[in-house]
């Protein structure tokens, strides 16, 4: 193809969203594209999403990324779900899983049984019917093994933020991505059009572009500052505005899952990888100053610490749009999530998927394409919002004046209406194919207890007698099967060793 028809592409930022980008363009467009990175090793990245969901496996597949060199090439681990621990209320804890929770009989789904089973007495926890479940509560885990008695563990990983970037900017570069090194001074917009059409430089270089992904992390120096997209804010619904973040050296245990820890006015997250855990404490300045947190951040940490904890000052929500003119945004100069689900790769991931879903060919036609985009962005944000939002609404931690604000706080419609249909009887639900399935509301829903009131009359045509030993079966065939796999230290340290090998 000539270069005169070739798309000219300028990522601005690298990080994990910049190289995300990258590497994604030239896998897709190979020939068809140009594309330039500008960044500055003098501008750090924020780091703090150490932790991802299965949809990760659909970029590393799409790539062509062996899995076991991207374990070792990233110090990563595996990951079956998240503990959710205090947050319902002191003592208590859950664990949102991935995969299914149970099996349906027929058109029963095997929530309405366990409701039922629950009323008449002979349903045990929740988690006792996820398979995920079972296995992360011992620390164990393997690859593949499904069997009639058992499936397959749905698993996703803890990485290294930064080691991941470096991985894929490697990748990237060995297929033609340019990267420049460099600060961004100006960002030159043509006069007739508003479009971008160039970056400015220090030492006075330019970088001209077609299409400019605006991945500047927090400051959204393209989307926000230069073409004066305004934020949405969430703050009424996702009080939280500061996380403190640290490394330290490993714990006593590997676990197989992420930690979220319910803390006075927030949260705390433990992530283990190999090499060492990740730990951050996220909490609503109104409540608590941030000595204190500090503070309550170093008394609860496993393990020794590596460094002093990193502050970070942040505004959950979104840019108005996600695409304006010649720009799209990706990462945190699209918005902020707070990493309570882990869906910080994933949305930046969603968002270079679906830039590459509506491209036009013609980069002077993108009108029909970014509305599209936007309205897509838009709802994927908003559904992944009322999920965490669920989180925080929907506990019992009476007297503490953070959560008591959390639990009387005026919620989405949105989210109201999935509640008050749950409540009734267990129903859920998905909408415009929104992030989160059924058994993750449903885990969530139970663990933070809202309580269905019945159940659907389906789950009255198996016979009272028979749900007792049918739950029984499922949880006693997950605890015998996971009761065979190897602990998650075990198998990860055979996977990277592996990776030695095929190498060598």
């Amino acid at each position: 193809m000539s270069d005169a028809s070739r798309l000219e592409f300028v990522i601005a930022g690298g990080g994990t969203a910049g190289w995300v980008a990258a590497a994604t363009l030239a896998r897709f467009l190979g020939d068809c594209a140009s594309i330039t990175l500008v960044e500055s090793d003098e501008i750090g990245t924020v780091g703090v999403g150490e932790a991802t969901i299965p949809q990760i496996h659909n970029l590393l597949i799409g790539l062509g990324i062996d899995q076991r060199e991207f374990l070792r090439e990233t110090n990563a681990s595996f990951k079956l779900g998240i503990e959710f621990a205090g947050w319902r209320s002191p003592g208590t804890s859950y664990i949102h899983s991935f995969g299914s929770v149970g099996r349906g009989v027929g058109l029963i789904p095997f929530r309405q049984l366990w409701l039922r089973g629950r009323a008449l007495g002979v349903a045990g926890d929740y988690g006792d019917y996820s398979y995920n479940v079972v296995a992360a509560r011992d620390d164990r885990f393997a690859l593949g093994g499904a069997s009639a008695a058992a499936p397959e563990l749905a698993y996703a990983y803890h990485l290294d933020a930064t080691l991941f970037a470096q991985m894929l900017r490697r990748y990237a570069e060995a297929r033609g991505v340019r990267r420049v090194e460099g600060r961004i001074t100006a960002v030159e917009r043509d006069p007739a059009s508003g479009d971008i059409a160039a970056l400015n430089l220090d030492g006075g270089r330019r970088v001209e572009g077609g299409l400019f992904v605006d991945c500047t992390g927090f400051r959204s120096l393209l989307l926000g500052e230069a073409l004066q997209v305004p934020y949405v804010d969430w703050t009424h619904w996702l009080p939280c505005d500061t996380a403190l973040a640290l490394p330290t050296e490993s714990g006593a245990r590997f676990r197989p899952y992420t930690q979220s820890i319910a803390r006075t006015a927030g949260w705390q997250w433990r992530i283990p990888l190999q090499h060492r855990t990740g730990n951050g404490h996220v909490f609503c300045s109104a409540f608590m100053s941030q000595d204190n947190a500090a503070d309550l951040f170093l008394a609860n940490v496993e393990g020794k610490p590596l460094a002093d904890p990193r502050p970070i000052r942040f505004t959950t929500g979104h840019r108005r749009e996600y695409w304006s003119h010649n720009c799209v945004a990706l990462g945190l100069a699209a918005g902020f999530m707070e990493p309570l689900e882990s869906t910080s790769i994933h949305l930046v991931q969603s968002g270079i998927s679906r830039l590459l879903t509506l491209l036009p060919r013609d980069l002077g036609n993108l009108a029909t394409a970014r509305t599209q985009f936007n309205a897509l962005s838009t709802t994927e944000w908003e559904r992944i919002r009322d999920f965490l939002v669920l989180h925080y609404v929907a506990n019992e931690r009476d007297g503490d004046p953070f959560w008591d604000h959390c639990r009387t706080m005026a919620i989405p419609d949105s989210l109201a209406a999935k509640m008050a249909l749950f409540r009734e009887s267990g129903a859920f639900v998905r909408e415009e194919d929104e992030l989160f399935l059924d058994d993750s509301w449903g885990q969530v829903m139970l663990g933070q207890g809202v309580i269905p009131q019945g159940w659907s009359p389906l789950a009255d045509n198996v016979p009272g007698d028979d749900i007792g030993p049918f739950l029984d079966s499922l949880s006693r065939a997950y605890r015998t099967r996971a009761a065979t796999l190897p602990g998650h230290g075990d198998f990860v340290s055979r996977m990277a060793a592996a990776a030695v090998e095929n190498r060598a």
